[in-house]
């Protein structure tokens, strides 16, 4: 009689776990980092919006939306952010901060946006978006 007994030998499986170590090792430090990326992501994506509301408000109102005071240079709000004038400019994530700094007269303005859990802060002013 003939053993019909059939399976994977010791060395397959060896060579099988140690396919899955290498690519396990490969693709876990990129995976790491995604996270991270995915919420700079969404903080430079505000801070586009909120350049493009700014733009837009400039256009209709002859000034920049400032929500900050002659007496009261900055303002800091958490999201829900509500953006400029009311409008939450695709900032809707729970972790944005949004720093506004104007000038009193409305003719300039300056804000900084960062996701509490990503790395970087983004700066926002009438001519550029820049980040660090």
């Amino acid at each position: 009689m003939k053993n019909t007994t059939q399976g994977f030998t010791l060395i397959e499986l060896l060579i099988v776990i140690a396919i899955i170590g290498i690519l396990a090792a490969v693709l876990i430090p990129n995976l790491l980092g995604a996270q991270k990326r995915a919420y700079d992501t969404a903080a430079q994506s505000c801070a586009k919006s909120l350049q493009t509301a700014q733009a837009t408000y400039q256009i209709d109102k002859q000034l920049y939306f400032s929500a900050s005071k002659a007496e009261d240079a900055t303002a800091v709000t958490t999201t829900p952010a509500t953006g400029i004038d009311g409008i939450s400019a695709g900032c809707s994530q729970a972790k944005i901060v949004i720093a506004t700094v104007g000038t009193p007269d409305a003719a300039s303005y300056t804000m900084t946006v960062r996701d509490t859990r990503g790395t970087k802060t983004y700066t926002v002013t009438p001519s550029a978006l820049t980040g660090s």
